[in-house]
């Protein structure tokens, strides 16, 4: 908890409940949504490694794994590596010394990559991730006053992007529809944080959408309440909050059916 990164210094995590918050996102992925779940050993070296986001970018049958910006967190590849191995993707490594990408600025519409460069994502990982991906476009969006573009908006729906009220989180979009042949539906919530969902489409239970809670972010959470087609399913997070996590972090979502 002391030594993972954070941006700004703030009240300390408390250890207990930020365990308790991860058990209800593993169960409510695993248990209420009947999604196989395969959890990576912790590593008490690594102090950031319960954001698995930022290891690798999975679409289809690829997976790319990254090169975190922060130096301290590049060994976390090598778990990752292992799983997605064990999957049977098609793994491509990120190994050009120039290039650093973390997952959480790669914002996949289902139809194109956004790729944020912030402190933590230059050009070269954007380049070596349109490389890998090549049936899809990829624009680059400068990140400023955030860690990481999806600290301020993510997909809350099939066309639908979520994205916060800040001036920085409105320029980013602006980018983005600017840079986009095709027109997306907006979702503007108050709060940058909260703007960073987890959107599923499950045979079985339609659009599910995983969301801050309303004890967290009331007023954010009063605007998710108006998708009526989404089931809706409010998730914690307050303590991996203060060391720049979101609910997108936690996970690496693998669209395969076959019994892993």
């Amino acid at each position: 908890c002391r030594q993972a990164l954070r941006s700004v210094a703030g009240p300390e995590v408390d250890f207990a409940r930020a365990e308790r918050e991860y058990q209800l996102y593993v169960g409510v992925l695993r248990g209420k949504l009947g999604l196989q779940v395969l959890e990576l050993p912790a590593d008490e070296s690594l102090p950031d490694c319960v954001f698995v986001e930022d290891a690798a970018v999975v679409c289809e049958e690829t997976a790319l794994l990254t090169r975190p910006g922060a130096p301290s967190r590049r060994k976390e590849v090598e778990a990752m590596k292992k799983v997605l191995e064990s999957l049977n993707l098609n793994i491509v490594e990120m190994v050009d010394e120039n290039a650093t990408l973390d997952g959480g600025d790669v914002l996949f519409t289902g139809r194109e990559f956004f790729v944020g460069l912030s402190r933590r994502t230059n050009q070269r990982g954007a380049e070596i991730l349109a490389d890998t991906f090549k049936d899809y476009a990829v624009s680059t969006v400068p990140v400023h006053e955030a860690l990481h573009l999806k600290s301020f908006c993510s997909m809350a729906g099939p066309n639908l992007i979520a994205i916060g009220s800040s001036e920085a989180a409105q320029k980013a979009l602006k980018i983005m529809q600017q840079m986009s042949d095709h027109r997306y539906d907006k979702l503007t919530v108050p709060d940058d944080a909260a703007a960073n969902c987890i959107y599923l489409n499950i045979p079985s239970k339609g659009h599910v959408l995983l969301h801050r809670a309303p004890e967290e972010y009331p007023e954010s959470a009063k605007v998710f309440e108006k998708l009526k087609d989404h089931m809706l399913i409010p998730i914690a997070n307050t303590e991996l909050e203060k060391v720049d996590g979101a609910l997108t972090c936690c996970s690496v979502l693998i669209n395969k059916t076959s019994e892993l």
